[in-house]
Protein backbone atom coordinates (compact mmCIF):
# COMPACT_ATOMS: atom_id res chain seq x y z
CA UNK A 1 0.00 0.00 0.00
CA UNK A 2 1.18 3.49 -0.72
CA UNK A 3 0.30 6.98 0.30
CA UNK A 4 -1.00 9.38 -2.30
CA UNK A 5 -0.47 13.08 -1.65
CA UNK A 6 -3.34 15.48 -1.81
CA UNK A 7 -4.01 17.12 -5.17
CA UNK A 8 -6.34 19.49 -7.00
CA UNK A 9 -8.75 18.21 -9.63
CA UNK A 10 -9.29 20.09 -12.88
CA UNK A 11 -12.53 21.54 -11.54
CA UNK A 12 -10.58 23.16 -8.67
CA UNK A 13 -11.64 20.85 -5.85
CA UNK A 14 -9.03 19.47 -3.48
CA UNK A 15 -8.65 15.73 -2.83
CA UNK A 16 -7.11 14.99 0.53
CA UNK A 17 -4.12 12.62 0.75
CA UNK A 18 -4.95 8.98 1.29
CA UNK A 19 -3.52 5.46 1.09
CA UNK A 20 -3.91 3.49 -2.11
CA UNK A 21 -3.27 -0.03 -3.30
CA UNK A 22 0.08 -0.56 -4.91
CA UNK A 23 -1.40 -2.48 -7.85
CA UNK A 24 -2.21 -0.63 -11.01
CA UNK A 25 -5.76 -0.24 -12.30
CA UNK A 26 -5.04 -2.53 -15.25
CA UNK A 27 -4.39 -5.48 -12.94
CA UNK A 28 -7.33 -7.75 -12.33
CA UNK A 29 -7.89 -11.11 -10.70
CA UNK A 30 -8.90 -12.70 -14.00
CA UNK A 31 -5.22 -12.71 -15.04
CA UNK A 32 -4.42 -15.16 -12.24
CA UNK A 33 -5.99 -18.03 -14.18
CA UNK A 34 -3.80 -17.38 -17.20
CA UNK A 35 -0.70 -17.25 -15.06
CA UNK A 36 -1.65 -20.51 -13.39
CA UNK A 37 -2.15 -22.24 -16.75
CA UNK A 38 1.18 -20.92 -17.98
CA UNK A 39 2.93 -22.15 -14.85
CA UNK A 40 1.34 -25.60 -15.16
CA UNK A 41 2.31 -25.84 -18.83
CA UNK A 42 5.91 -24.93 -18.05
CA UNK A 43 6.06 -27.45 -15.20
CA UNK A 44 4.65 -30.19 -17.41
CA UNK A 45 7.11 -29.33 -20.19
CA UNK A 46 10.02 -29.47 -17.79
CA UNK A 47 8.88 -32.83 -16.42
CA UNK A 48 8.58 -34.28 -19.93
CA UNK A 49 11.98 -32.98 -21.02
CA UNK A 50 13.64 -34.36 -17.87
CA UNK A 51 12.06 -37.78 -18.32
CA UNK A 52 13.14 -37.92 -21.98
CA UNK A 53 16.73 -37.05 -21.13
CA UNK A 54 16.87 -39.68 -18.39
CA UNK A 55 15.40 -42.30 -20.75
CA UNK A 56 18.02 -41.57 -23.39
CA UNK A 57 20.83 -41.84 -20.85
CA UNK A 58 19.56 -45.26 -19.76
CA UNK A 59 19.50 -46.58 -23.32
CA UNK A 60 22.84 -44.90 -24.07
CA UNK A 61 24.50 -46.62 -21.11
CA UNK A 62 24.32 -49.96 -22.91
CA UNK A 63 26.39 -48.72 -25.85
CA UNK A 64 29.19 -46.25 -25.13
CA UNK A 65 29.02 -44.88 -21.58
CA UNK A 66 31.59 -47.39 -20.24
CA UNK A 67 33.99 -46.72 -23.11
CA UNK A 68 37.09 -44.67 -22.32
CA UNK A 69 37.79 -41.75 -24.62
CA UNK A 70 40.88 -42.47 -26.69
CA UNK A 71 42.35 -40.61 -29.66
CA UNK A 72 45.26 -41.37 -31.92
CA UNK A 73 47.37 -38.95 -29.90
CA UNK A 74 47.15 -41.34 -26.93
CA UNK A 75 49.21 -43.98 -28.76
CA UNK A 76 52.88 -44.05 -29.79
CA UNK A 77 52.47 -46.61 -32.56
CA UNK A 78 49.85 -47.81 -34.99
CA UNK A 79 50.16 -51.34 -33.56
CA UNK A 80 49.11 -50.16 -30.08
CA UNK A 81 46.16 -48.27 -31.53
CA UNK A 82 45.18 -51.28 -33.65
CA UNK A 83 45.28 -53.62 -30.64
CA UNK A 84 43.05 -51.27 -28.68
CA UNK A 85 40.70 -50.84 -31.63
CA UNK A 86 40.47 -54.62 -32.13
CA UNK A 87 39.67 -55.16 -28.43
CA UNK A 88 36.35 -53.32 -28.79
CA UNK A 89 35.48 -51.85 -32.19
CA UNK A 90 32.28 -50.23 -30.93
CA UNK A 91 34.04 -48.27 -28.20
CA UNK A 92 37.00 -47.19 -30.26
CA UNK A 93 35.36 -46.51 -33.61
CA UNK A 94 36.76 -42.96 -33.53
CA UNK A 95 40.27 -44.46 -34.02
CA UNK A 96 39.24 -45.66 -37.50
CA UNK A 97 38.14 -42.48 -39.26
CA UNK A 98 37.57 -43.95 -42.73
CA UNK A 99 36.00 -47.22 -41.56
CA UNK A 100 38.44 -49.58 -43.31
CA UNK A 101 39.36 -51.50 -40.12
CA UNK A 102 42.80 -49.91 -39.64
CA UNK A 103 43.16 -47.69 -36.59
CA UNK A 104 45.26 -44.50 -36.64
CA UNK A 105 46.75 -44.96 -40.08
CA UNK A 106 48.75 -41.72 -39.66
CA UNK A 107 50.90 -43.36 -36.92
CA UNK A 108 53.91 -45.52 -37.84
Amino acid sequence: MGYRKGYFKKDGTYVQGHTTRSRSKSFSNKNNGCMLLLLLAMTFGLAVSCSESSDSSVSGSNTNSNCPTKTCGDFTSQAQAQATYDSNRNCYKNLDRDGNGKACESLK
